[in-house]
C-alpha cells in the first residue's frame, strides 16, 4: 500500500518535474530536476551509471524527492525512500516512455540508449503540505 495520501497522488500522476535529492560520498547533498514514473507503489527514474547521482546511490541508497503543485506553490509533496533495485532499460525504452509523458515524444532511442537503466525507488515516508 502506498504511503501517499489520495489527495496528493495527482502530483505523482501528472507529468511534473521532481527534485531528486541524494547524498554525495562526501556527505553533501545533490539535487537534480528529474523526470519520473509512478505506478501507484514505486517511483522510477531513467538514468545512466556513469553519472554522479548513480554513484551517490551506490554509496547511500536513500533519496528524497519533492514536487510542488504548479497551480498552488504552497501545495507540495516530499517522498523519501530507498533505492530498491536497478533495472536494465534495453534500448532506452523507459526513457522514451518518460519523454512522451513529458511532452517530448522521440522517434528513435536516445544516443545513450545502450547505457540506460531504471532506478526503482520504494517510498518509505511522505510529507505533504
Amino acid at each position: 500500500m502506498s504511503p501517499v495520501p489520495d489527495a496528493y497522488v495527482d502530483l505523482l500522476e501528472r507529468p511534473l518535474f521532481g527534485h531528486l535529492g541524494t547524498t554525495r560520498p562526501d556527505g553533501s547533498p545533490q539535487v537534480n530536476v528529474m523526470w519520473f514514473g509512478w505506478d501507484g507503489e514505486l517511483l522510477r527514474f531513467t538514468h545512466i551509471p556513469q553519472r554522479q547521482k548513480y554513484r551517490n546511490l551506490e554509496a547511500n541508497p536513500n533519496i528524497s524527492m519533492s514536487i510542488a503543485d504548479p497551480d498552488d506553490g504552497y501545495r507540495y509533496l516530499e517522498v523519501r525512500g530507498e533505492l530498491e533495485r536497478v533495472e536494465d532499460d534495453p534500448g532506452g525504452q523507459f526513457y522514451m516512455e518518460l519523454s512522451e509523458r513529458y511532452g517530448h515524444p522521440m522517434s528513435k532511442p536516445p544516443e545513450d540508449a545502450d547505457d540506460r537503466i531504471v532506478l526503482v525507488v520504494r517510498p518509505t515516508k511522505v510529507v505533504v503540505h
